[in-house]
């Protein structure tokens, strides 16, 4: 077993290391330029070229992964020359980089030529101090300087040649002097619970995932109570039936809810109970971050969806599995021998045949976190599954890749999960 865990946990790291790998390349080398979206079509090539420096976009393919993953900040604290802390700013809850100058937390701010410091205060404001100092020669003799600035990026300066930077905002774009050569946005990598900032919301990726998370993890949770314990009881009644009209009407009622695509049973399930009944909301608008506590029937349309569809599913691989076992010749000789039915099919039978449904209902935790996406969509609920979704069309490859990631995660979890459970389903396997 304990051989077993190990190699396990390896295939898993080779395996998420693929995948990131794979990830990375496709969703941000080969999307394109993503500027474009962001700043739209009026954007001007250089407005284009100025944004992707700030976004470290102008760096090698090969090096944002590895910042994407490990983390740059111990690479720029060798270029800044003093150690980078991340403070939680008590405004916004989100971590502000700082660069830690023997005890003094510090930024850096070029303005007309002139460089000065920002000393972060105890109450989280900052001062700024003009200073001449910690500009250094580089090979071709220019001077240049690297610090900190307020965007949490460690830049390049260089003495006596601001680089024009444009700036987005909200009443357009606006030009400005004194900008840095070189731009590395700070990241402590996805192994360390940082997956970088958002593209669309300019905000970090898990401030934003998190609570999407959460939901759908709420929602998956409600929707796998539901399901799985239905599912089983349904296809074992099924399969102990075989041929009879009670199995005949589970199978076809199943295989209906199974064909039927989700957006097609959220819509009929839209007209009937929030348009025609109107007894529950047919949209889960939410007001709050906990409007899903507040309100529950929120998730009533988006369960009731997934159970229609999943139900069917597992139900029918129960029932192939049990009709199976019930055939097998140790459950006639249990039968012929006089043994109660109930105790047959509870002690002898139910036992074998849950080892197929128990690899469905694994892979279908994972179904139900990460690819609700057209059911979430539906009803406009703001899970994970809506998250990759608008942040897919957007381009926002820092979100997608982090929740994908999340994704693989929990799919190679459940994998080992259920492997592990066959060992108590069937004492036989061992795992050397």
């Amino acid at each position: 077993m304990a051989r077993f865990i190990i190699r396990s946990l390896i295939g898993t790291v080779v395996t998420m290391l693929l995948v990131s790998a794979t990830l990375f390349f496709l969703l941000e080398v080969g999307s394109g330029d993503v500027t474009v979206k962001i700043l739209g079509i009026e954007s001007t090539p250089e407005q284009r070229a100025s944004y992707r420096a700030q976004l470290g976009l102008d760096a090698p393919a090969w090096q944002r992964y590895l910042d994407w993953l490990i983390g740059n900040d111990r690479r720029a604290s060798t270029l800044v020359g003093y150690p980078l802390r991340t403070i939680k700013n008590e405004q916004t809850g989100e971590a502000e980089w700082w660069a830690d100058v023997n005890g003094q937390f510090t930024r850096w701010q070029l303005k007309e030529g002139r460089l000065f410091e920002l000393r972060r205060q105890p109450n989280g404001s900052a001062t700024e101090h003009l200073t001449s100092g910690g500009w250094e020669a580089d090979e071709t003799g220019a001077e240049v300087f690297w610090g900190v600035d307020r965007d949490n990026r460690a830049v390049k300066w260089v003495r006596g040649s601001g680089e024009t930077v444009w700036i987005r905002t909200k009443a357009g774009f606006r030009r400005e002097g004194d900008g840095p050569r070189e731009y590395i946005p700070l990241r402590k990598g996805l192994t360390r619970g940082d997956a970088g900032q958002s593209l669309q919301t300019g905000r970090p990726v898990a401030v934003t995932l998190f609570p999407r998370v959460r939901n759908t993890l709420v929602l998956a949770g409600v929707a796998f109570l539901i399901v799985m314990p239905l599912a089983l009881f349904f296809g074992i009644l099924a399969g102990i039936n075989e041929g009879k009209p009670l199995d005949r009407f589970i199978s076809v009622t199943s295989l209906g809810a199974t064909a039927t695509p989700e957006f097609v049973t959220g819509v009929f399930l839209i007209l009937i109970f929030g348009v025609w009944l109107r007894v529950l909301p047919a949209a889960s608008i939410f007001t709050s971050a906990d409007a899903i506590f507040r309100d529950p029937t929120l998730l009533a349309l988006p369960v009731m969806t997934l159970t229609a569809v999943e139900l069917g599913y597992v139900a029918r691989m129960t029932r192939a599995s049990m009709v199976e076992v019930m055939a097998a010749p140790y459950i006639r000789t249990a039968i012929i021998k006089g043994m109660p039915y109930p105790r047959v099919v509870l002690r002898h039978a139910l036992r074998n045949a849950l080892m197929a449904p128990i690899t469905v209902i694994m892979l279908h935790v994972n179904w139900l976190i990460g690819g609700v996406v057209v059911v979430e969509v539906i009803f406009g609920f703001p899970g994970l599954g809506k998250y990759i979704y608008d942040s897919a069309i957007f381009g926002d490859f820092n979100a997608v890749e982090a929740a994908a990631m999340l994704t693989v995660t929990i799919a190679v979890i459940t994998r080992i999960l259920g492997d592990l459970a066959y060992t108590f389903l069937n004492p036989r396997i061992r795992y050397a």
